[in-house]
């Protein structure tokens, strides 16, 4: 256990408060938090729960899990509270998914960089397979199905593949027909379908088609969500799956479960009360969902465009809150930087612009590729004022805390190859 290390997002979010304690001016978009304040009526909930300080049913109370399922049902996959889990984050679940399921683990590269660690934990093999050109968040069908086959032959029992509708780090949705090719080859392969979908309500035009693969595939997909993202409440924790309504799908559950029983119990008593609210989505949490999203398109397109104008390549953004830009075109002039890799991208974008970017093969990408991930969701001003200004804002590209840090990126990626 002596070579683990913490997590590099978690890492890197410790180093810049660091140094941004100590007077250093870094912006950072090295962190995949939504940088905004907690929404009023979630406060008032959660000292309304105060009162739960007993422990919980482990899945969680019937009001959570009754909000929950039907968070999902109005998601066309229809839910009964007995199918759901509630935990303190939806990483715990991903964790106990794995300590129930046996088999190795399929990942699209690049991948949340947590992915891959926590099937090592369990000594499982990880077999990562290259993403479509269009989109991040699933793996390329045809390799897929290489991946498999190749995974079999050496030995490997590849039985679950991880998808992240939208994905984290690319920004980017699948569209159905891929959704709906992945699922036919979990069909003719037997796997396990994980979809994380905790940037779902995350997607920037509300008109844009999303299809889960528990609406193609429900008998073998398990979805993960929670709160942390949408609802800009990551230091809450809360967290919570659904899983099939088969046989197959109550072993999972009840494994998961005797997983949470041994190591969080339950979802503390007045997050329930506040997930009981949120999953439940009156007017009031629609609309702050729908102007979160709106908010974090617009500066991820920003973003997007400054990367793009500088010689990036990269993927347009239309869900979560990252863009994942390659700089391969400009190879030639950044080697004679000493910028030859992500490792060397990233810190030469911290030591010579103070700018904090997420290096590509933390990710699973290959280490040799000018690629790494950028979190535009902490681009919203420094102060609760000034955030909730750029939520309401008709245009936030207009606000001078946001555009002054912007203006600073835009300067950044000028002058990264004069």
């Amino acid at each position: 256990m002596s070579g683990r290390n913490v997590s590099p997002n978690l890492a890197l979010n410790q180093l810049v408060a660091e140094r941004t304690a100590a007077g250093e001016p870094l912006v950072h978009l090295g962190f995949g938090e939504a940088r905004l304040p907690a929404f009023a009526p979630l406060l008032d909930r959660l000292a309304a729960g105060s009162h739960r300080n007993a422990y919980g049913p482990v899945a969680g109370g019937k009001d959570a899990r009754e909000a929950l399922a039907g968070y999902f049902s109005r998601r066309r996959m229809p839910t009964d509270a007995d199918q759901v889990v509630l935990a303190p984050g939806s990483k715990p679940l991903l964790m106990a998914l794995h300590l129930t399921v046996p088999g190795d683990v399929l990942l699209p590269r690049p991948c949340w960089n947590s992915y891959a660690p926590q099937a090592r934990y369990m000594g499982k093999q990880v077999i990562g397979v290259d993403i479509p050109e269009e989109c991040g968040g699933v793996p390329e069908p045809a390799a897929l199905r290489e991946a498999i086959h190749a995974a079999r032959v050496l030995g490997h029992d590849p039985r679950i593949v991880v998808l992240t509708l939208p994905d984290n780090p690319t920004g980017t949705l699948a569209p159905p027909a891929l959704i709906r090719e992945i699922c036919a080859i979990a069909q003719e392969e037997d796997l396990l379908i994980i979809s994380d979908e905790i940037y779902r309500d995350v997607v920037h035009d509300p008109c844009t088609p999303v299809l889960s693969p528990a609406e193609v595939a429900p008998e073998r997909t398990v979805v993960t969500t929670g709160l942390s993202k949408s609802l800009a409440l990551g230091g809450w924790r809360i967290g919570g799956a659904r899983f099939p309504a088969n046989a197959w799908g109550r072993r999972i559950r009840d494994g998961v479960i005797s997983a949470a029983s041994e190591v969080w119990s339950t979802l503390a008593g007045p997050m329930q009360e506040v997930a009981a609210y949120a999953f439940a989505e009156p007017p009031q949490i629609r609309a702050r969902l729908e102007a979160t999203a709106r908010l974090h398109g617009v500066v991820a397109r920003d973003v997007h465009r400054i990367l793009v104008a500088n010689g990036a390549v990269c993927r347009p953004p239309t869900g979560a809150f990252y863009v994942y830009p390659d700089f391969e075109p400009l190879r030639d002039e950044l080697a004679q930087r000493g910028v030859t890799d992500s490792p060397s991208l990233h810190q030469h974008l911290l030591d010579e612009f103070g700018v904090v970017v997420l290096a590509g093969h933390h990710l699973g990408d290959d280490e040799h590729a000018l690629r790494f991930k950028a979190a535009t969701s902490m681009l919203y001003g420094d102060t609760a004022q000034q955030q909730e200004e750029s939520l309401a804002a008709a245009d936030p590209l207009g606000l001078p805390h946001v555009r002054n840090v912007l203006t600073r990126i835009e300067e950044t990626f000028t002058k990264l190859v004069p």
